[in-house]
């Protein structure tokens, strides 16, 4: 594994303990409530919600715009944020516009695109966002679960939990450590579109762009090929973590500390988990058991540098 890919795995896991998710944690008192229960429908929030457009591998012409766009409004140019959407036709420009010109007509707007796209798990997501912006938070946290449960395969799915589960997980998946070769992005569409690696590699490339469940089923057939490999088996059993259902990610991993007791594979993706469920001193045993273990090998410098940027002489 390269030191820029070690580098890049340590800073997602550092940043991900730091960075609140953009809806706040009061939202969710609502959870699964009518409209008209108490609190289930507040005051209107100042500001104009967030753009959560993912581009996956994309890079081209469009991609570029739209997220120029994305970033003007998060930075408060409204007026130069809307020209740019308006030269755009596409979902997500439509999208931006309503959301450049927040709040005029603007919740109407995203109810008509989720009714024209009705299996965009964007346009539901960004419904949510204007529901919860416009004070309807039992709806909003409706409009979250729909796109939970009805586009899991998506980013939109994880961004969607983010927002739901606020108060117990830090945003984003869990990052899958492996020193494996992954193909460079021109490659990667390709091998994406056409002809898939091993479902090893296949998996994690997917996991990486938020595609859960198509990673998971990769992951499981890896696992399955190769049933006494404690890195493919790992990396299985974290391909079924989900915030609304960790017990299946922990369920699977924790057995394999058992069956490995010495790996520091599993033991540093353990302690990745209990991470993300914000159990730090927990998290801070398992990764100090996994650079104790295996010393020479990769997931235990990942953990010694991992513990390094948590606390102060985290290794000892």
């Amino acid at each position: 594994m390269s030191a820029r890919t070690r580098v890049y795995v340590v800073a997602a896991v550092a940043a991900a303990l730091v960075v609140a998710a953009v809806v706040g944690v009061a939202l969710f008192e609502t959870r699964g409530e009518s409209t008209t229960a108490p609190g289930a429908v507040t005051s209107p929030r100042p500001g104009v919600p967030p753009l959560f457009f993912d581009f996956g591998l994309r890079d081209n012409a469009e991609a570029k715009r739209l997220a120029h766009g994305a970033q003007l409004l998060r930075n408060g140019k409204r007026a130069q944020a809307a020209a740019v959407f308006a030269r755009d036709n596409s979902l997500q420009g439509r999208i931006g516009a309503a959301f450049a010109r927040w709040p005029d007509g603007s919740l109407d707007t995203m109810k008509q695109l989720v009714a024209s796209h009705p299996h965009s798990p964007v346009a539901e997501l960004h419904l949510a966002l204007a529901l919860y912006w416009t004070g309807r938070d039992a709806d909003a946290v409706k409009a979250f679960q729909r796109v939970d449960s009805q586009f899991p395969d998506s980013p939109s799915a994880v961004q969607a939990e983010d927002i739901l589960y606020a108060d117990r997980f830090v945003p984003g998946l869990p990052v899958m450590l492996a020193p494996i070769d992954l193909p460079k992005a021109p490659t990667l569409v390709a091998q994406l579109e056409r002809a898939k690696p091993s479902p090893l590699v296949y998996g994690v490339m997917l996991w990486r762009l938020d595609r859960r469940v198509s990673a998971r089923q990769a992951l499981d057939r890896a696992a399955a090929a190769a049933p006494n490999d404690p890195l493919v088996l790992t990396l299985a059993a974290v391909s079924h973590f989900t915030k609304k259902d960790p017990a299946a990610a922990f369920g699977r991993l924790g057995p394999l500390t058992g069956r490995f007791p010495r790996s520091s594979v599993v033991r540093l993706h353990l302690g990745e988990l209990l991470l993300w469920e914000k159990q730090v001193k927990k998290a801070l045993v398992q990764l100090r058991l996994a650079a104790r273990d295996e010393p020479r090998s990769v997931y235990a410098k990942e953990a010694k540098t991992l513990l390094s940027k948590l606390v102060p002489n985290g290794t000892k």
